[in-house]
This record gives C-alpha cells, structure tokens and sequence, in this order.
C-alpha cells in the first residue's frame, strides 16, 4: 500500500524538537503564575464568526487564512488562526468577563493558510497571555515586563521590543482620514495587489505591509502617533515612563499595526535579526473593544502571543536530562524480578528503564552508557539469590554492591552528594 504522509505545512515533533517545546511550555507556566496568571484551555474548532467579529473581516487572516469547513449541519466552522478571540468566548460564555481584573494565558497549535517558510507553518503554536478587565497603561507596561522576563527566562537577550499606539475609537477615525487621503492618489505601479485594496477597506494595514516598493512608497505617510487624542497619548506616555523605570528598552515604530482589527493604545512587537524575513517571535497590544466586539460587556484588555516555533529557532538545544538509572539484568530467569525493582525505584522518584528480554551482558552495558545513567543497577545470579544489586557509577566510576531494601536510600544519597560536588 501506498505510504500516508503529513499534511504540507504540518510538522512531526519528535526529540529533541518536543524538548524545546516542553521547555517554553513549562517556562511560560513557571514565569506568568509569579504575576498571577492562570491556565486556561480553549477549543481548536470554533464557529467562524467569532473570527470574522473578533479579527476582523477585512484582515488577511479572515479573508485568505483561515481553515473554514462547514459541519454535517451546515454551519461553518473554523480551525482558531490565533487564540485571543477564542479566551475572550470562553469568558464571556463563564461569565468571568465581569470579574474585575482576570488573568490567563493559553497555549497549542494554530491554523492558517499561508506559505510555509522558516519559523512558519500551516500549524503552528503559540504560547497566549491576556489580562482582561483593567483599562490602566500600568497594566499594559507590566504585560511587557513579563514578556521581557519570560524571554530571558528562555535565555533569549537579544531581541529588539518595538512600540507604538493606535489611539482609540475616539481619535483613530480622524487619522484613518488622514491616511486615506494621503494614500489616495497612489496606484498599482507603487503599491502591491493587496494594499491597493486595503488603501480602500483597511488603511492601517498598509503601513504593515513588508513588500518593499509599499514601504518606499509610503515611508512618508502620517505617523498616528501624531494624531492621538490626549487621553491616548497620556496613555502612552505612562507607559514608556514605566518602562524607561524599569530599564526595559524599546524602539518607537509608528508604523507598527499589527495584523487584526481588534488592536487600541499600546501595540508591540518583539523581533529578531537571527531568523530571517520572519522577524516577529511574540507581538500584541490593547483591544479593550473586542469583547464586546463578541457579543461581552465593554471591557479593556491587553495581552501577547509568542510564535513557539519562531521561538525554538532562536533557542540552544535543551538537553533531556539523565535517567537516574539502568538496569542490566544478567540472567534471564531474574527479568521478573528486574521490572519489579525498577517500578519501586520509579514510585521511588527515580527514573530509569529495564529490560523486558534477555540481552547479552555486552549490549546491556552499551545501552546503560548510551542511555546517559547516572547508575547502572547489575542483577546476575548471585544478586538475585542474595537479594542485592551491583550499582556501578557511571559518572565518578567505581561500584558498591547494595540490599535491594536500602536501593533507595543509597541512590538519594549518591545523588545528594553529587549535588553538592
């Protein structure tokens, strides 16, 4: 029969990939519990509506990405392209959206329709932080610090955070003007297929265009930055204050847009020159509109996602750490007796593998020095009829022969002792 293989744009994880993986996973746990967020877990199949309310219609991630099926009842459903909109269903369905100051972060797989490339792909992942319910900029500066401590965490220093504000639904409309009018007389030969449409149906998106006859074309076009009512800009001077406090530095980028409607106030990205076109490993900002864009209270909120393969790129291996132990089992008649043991060891806290078949004495001490042991645990026959086992330490050589009743205690103490080395 003919071989079945992957989807194209989806990605097998295997070792030592899915360690990096369950490093920023459990990274990202560690780091955002200290500022009090708490998981969450959302659905990957939502109905397409919440998108197309929540991002955006005009945006290319309603309009040319999204994984969109209708079901055996024919309503349409669309594999979520991003996580924000998904946590905000979730808790204005709960009913935590009327909570006062909620936080949660999220992460898993994500879909869109797009070219793969480096550090981007059909599926992809995303570790997702929201903070619901506060309209302050403290909120939105402490939303960056973590993200900046998360990414050192990781062990990440050399990244560029870039910042801007899109004002708000008061002063916004009045720029949007601005810029139409400044975009208005361009045509097809200075910008790209796409701008020419979004010029008439989504403006700000020029701005964030990466095709490079648009940038030059409209490297002059009006900064928003210069047309914020004054609440938004106190807004954003708060902000860099806080993070000028805290040493956290940033570059302005008046161009910065982001990809869905849904953005206000303070809007970030954080980029690296390490992995190509694709520069962007984490980037959000402020929607306070978009919960009651789904149908919610009107409540502000701000918050990031990090691309985890984007991420992975620019990450050392994660080394697996060292099983505590290796079981050779020199006699056959003793295999029984040897998965016992090492199940007590592995209730014990230690953890190992043992044979489940006869192997020479040669291939079983080539696999405990491949396997990275700490110890290897020999029972051959004498051991077995003394109740005892040869542990043999493979890092600081020599070997000890112990009571299988005090195996235990003997292991927490050589690896006690090799702590404190």
């Amino acid at each position: 029969m003919e071989k079945i293989q992957k989807i194209k744009g989806f990605a097998d994880l295997f070792p030592p990939d899915s360690t990096v993986f369950a490093f920023i996973e459990e990274t990202a746990r560690a780091v955002f519990a200290r500022y009090g967020y708490k998981e969450l877990r959302v659905p990957v199949l939502e109905r397409t509506e919440l998108f197309a309310r929540g991002i955006g219609e005009e945006t290319d991630v309603v309009q040319k990405e999204m994984y969109t099926f209708p079901d055996r009842k024919g309503r349409s459903l669309t594999m979520r392209p991003e996580a924000t909109a998904g946590v905000m269903r979730a808790l204005v369905e709960d009913g935590r959206a009327n909570d006062g100051l909620v936080k949660y972060f999220a992460y898993g797989p994500m879909f869109r329709y797009e070219r793969p490339q480096k550090g981007r792909m059909r599926q992809f992942h995303q570790i997702d932080v929201e903070a619901v319910g506060s309209p302050e900029p403290l909120l939105d500066a402490e939303v960056l610090l973590m993200l900046d401590h998360y990414l050192r965490a990781l062990g990440l220093a050399d990244l560029t955070v870039e910042l801007n504000s899109l004002g708000c639904r008061q002063c916004r409309p009045a720029y949007l003007d601005v810029l139409r009018e400044f975009l208005r007389g361009m045509h097809k030969e200075q910008l790209c297929e796409d701008c020419m449409r979004r010029k008439l149906t989504n403006p700000l998106r020029v701005l964030d265009c990466k095709v490079p006859q648009c940038k030059e074309f409209t490297a002059d076009a009006p900064k928003i930055t210069d047309h914020l009512c004054p609440e938004c800009a106190a807004h954003f001077a708060t902000v860099t204050a806080m993070l000028d406090a805290a040493g956290l530095r940033y570059t302005l980028n008046p161009r910065l847009v982001r990809g869905l409607d849904y953005y206000v106030r303070t809007t970030f990205e954080i980029v690296s020159g390490d992995i190509g076109s694709q520069s962007s490993v984490a980037g959000g900002g402020r929607y306070d509109g978009l919960v009651s864009a789904i149908g919610g209270p009107d409540v502000p909120g701000v918050g990031f996602a990090c691309g985890m393969e984007r991420l992975a790129l620019l990450i050392d291996k994660v080394n697996e750490p060292a099983p505590d132990f290796y079981l050779a089992v020199l006699d056959a008649s003793g295999l029984d007796q040897g998965l016992l043991l090492a199940q007590d060891l592995r209730r014990a806290g230690f953890s190992g593998e043992a044979p489940y078949a006869p192997r020479s004495v040669k291939s079983q001490m080539r696999a405990a020095d491949k396997s990275g042991a700490r110890f290897c645990l020999v029972l051959g026959t004498d051991e077995l009829a003394a109740g005892t086992v040869v542990v043999k330490n493979m890092t600081a050589g020599g070997q000890e022969t112990v009571s299988q009743d005090m195996l235990v205690a003997y292991l927490r103490a050589r690896l006690e002792e090799a702590k404190d080395e």
